[in-house]
């Protein structure tokens, strides 16, 4: 398996350190980076700019050749290469043949380098909250780091090679507060080894899809692998960001569909992503927006789908039982009257989104007239939730409280009906005024999710609209915006563009309707896109093209889950 390090970072498994080729941008040349992705607020965390250098020290071409395991760096001739293995969570090898290495460091405030033996030198960066010790293992090692009243002006650290062996080997280590100097280093062939191994125990355990389309489950699978980090800081429990590019943080509903891929394999894990924002949890019942090691947001939120997801997940694996459910329902409760309690602003029982950011769909249509929006899809979660609620309160034995759940959740239903169903359609409504909203968004269908507790004429409807062919049903899968909607736009975030949570939910809720025939017709050609395209933030819905961040932790869990459950 190879990938482009333009477009997929190389990483690993529970490490906040990750390699990419990076664009030319402010104080920064085109090349290949040494990263780190912590902190979330950093476009792309490049920390040490990566060349190769000739016998005279002048810089050779190379051209990157990327896998799971390890990264090849291979100049002119077979002779002359370099390879990268990030060998632990905190450590990145370096081996180059035939050739020096270079990196470049470029100091903000405060940040310095010293001398810490005659092997290692330390640099402490101010700008990324962590210290890197670089320590040369084989060849020679020369450092230039010229200092300027409160910092060092530049880090510039050459490898040279060994005469006797013509190859050089070195490692950076990532810390924060101590280092401890290793008595001895594993080769750096069995580094590699151990790294692909890892790999392919993962690759191994992930969910098996048809066979056309395996080499998109391998980058599925790697992205997913390499886009863990640990726990730290913020984050409580190991955690799938989103992406290594520049995606940096979890955001309260991304980490449910990852979670939803990980449930059959490694249950453990999925229950660290799903439990994960209800450890960051407010007392007044409010999750926070994202999170990462360093802060969360709490300026906005996302949708209530964590009862949905609890529900599907508990469909397929006996990972979760009382322990699990005595844990979650403290806090689903109170995330769930959250939105009764301080998202109801005009008091008709009918919970809003404050900017259409809270609903996940941030620049929808359904938020054209203004804000607050009160969605049916918002209802149809806080229905599902709320029923899941009751099931978990019976099984635990508050029937009491079991009642009161259900009883809240076909009063919702009821008035989520006589609210939103207008002459044969759901419609968005501004808060308080109750105009309706332009446009026609893909969001207005997630309802569907209700299934048949929806009345029969209105599932006709929705499953109507949503399998017929050049509104939001494209060769590559449903729009989020109709393509005949003079609001369409092509890369128009979610005014066009395929996402995979979208199709994920509309999914389900079309199977759960009746209609497995479009369910799994709509995995197929999403599945099919992604295979052609990879796995992208969002896809042009007319041509399949990835946009956006392309290396995304929930398309890569949704492309498994529906290559996994109803492609055929």
């Amino acid at each position: 398996m190879k990938f482009d390090l333009n477009i997929v970072p190389f990483s690993r498994r529970e490490s906040f350190l990750a390699v990419s080729l990076l664009p030319e941008g402010k104080n920064r040349q085109q090349g290949l980076y040494l990263r780190t992705v912590r902190g979330g607020d950093d476009k792309f965390g490049e920390a040490f700019r990566i060349e190769l250098l000739d016998q005279q020290n002048q810089t050779i071409p190379f051209t990157p050749e990327a896998s799971p395991e390890a990264v090849r760096l291979n100049s002119s001739g077979s002779a002359v290469f370099a390879e990268i293995c990030i060998s632990d969570s905190r450590t990145v090898r370096f081996r180059s043949t035939g050739c020096g290495i270079r990196l470049t460091f470029i100091p903000a405030a405060y940040d310095y380098a010293y001398e810490v033996n005659i092997n290692s030198w330390e640099v402490n960066s101010f700008t990324h909250e962590c210290r890197f010790m670089l320590t040369g293992l084989v060849g020679d090692q020369k450092m230039e780091v010229p200092w300027d009243k409160t910092k060092s002006s530049r880090v510039i650290a050459e490898f040279s090679v060994d005469m006797d062996t013509n190859t050089a080997e070195f490692a950076v280590e990532e810390f924060r507060t101590v280092w401890e100097p290793r008595l001895e280093w594993e080769s750096f062939d069995d580094d590699v080894e151990a790294t692909r191994t890892e790999f392919n125990q993962w690759l191994d355990n992930s969910l098996t899809i048809p066979d056309r389309w395996q080499e998109a489950r391998e980058l599925a699978a790697y992205i997913t692998w390499s886009c863990l980090v640990p726990a730290e800081g913020c984050l409580t429990r190991p955690a799938m960001y989103m992406s290594k590019n520049w995606m940096t943080n979890i955001w309260s509903w991304d980490h449910c569909f990852n979670a939803m891929a990980l449930v059959r394999h490694d249950p453990k894990l999925a229950w660290d992503q799903f439990m994960i924002f209800f450890d960051r949890q407010d007392e007044s019942g409010l999750i926070p927006d994202f999170v990462n090691d360093k802060y969360e947001l709490w300026n906005c939120n996302k949708p209530p789908i964590h009862g949905w997801t609890l529900a599907w997940m508990m469909q397929r694996t006996d990972y979760i039982r009382e322990a699990q459910l005595r844990e979650v329902y403290g806090p689903l409760s109170k995330w769930t009257k959250w939105w009764f309690r301080y998202r109801d602003g005009d008091g008709d029982g009918i919970p809003q989104y404050n900017h259409g950011n809270d609903s996940g769909w941030d620049n929808s249509t359904a938020f054209n007239n203004g804000i607050p929006v009160e969605s049916p899809d918002l209802a149809a979660f806080l229905i599902i939730q709320t029923e899941l609620l009751a099931e978990i309160a019976g099984l635990l034995g508050l029937t009491k409280e079991s009642s009161e759940w259900r009883q809240l959740a076909e009063d919702t239903l009821e008035k989520m009906i006589s609210h939103f169903w207008k002459d044969g359609r759901f419609i968005s409504l501004r808060s308080g005024t109750h105009e309706p909203s332009a446009g026609d968004s893909l969001l207005l269908f997630v309802p569907i999710l209700l299934g048949k507790r929806l009345p029969e004429p209105i599932r006709d409807v929705l499953l109507k609209g949503l399998g017929e062919e050049n509104r939001f049903l494209t060769e590559n899968g449903w729009a989020t915006e109709s393509i005949s909607s003079p609001y369409y736009i092509p890369d128009g975030y979610w005014r066009g563009p395929i996402w995979a949570p979208s199709t994920m939910l509309l999914v389900e809720g079309v199977a759960a309707a009746g209609d497995l025939e479009l369910a799994q017709e709509v995995s197929r050609r999403f599945c099919s896109m992604l295979s052609r395209s990879g796995m992208a933030e969002n896809f042009d819905a007319l041509t399949g093209e990835g946009l956006r961040d392309r290396a995304f932790t929930w398309t890569s869990s949704v492309f498994l889950v529906l290559g996994h459950e109803y492609a055929t």
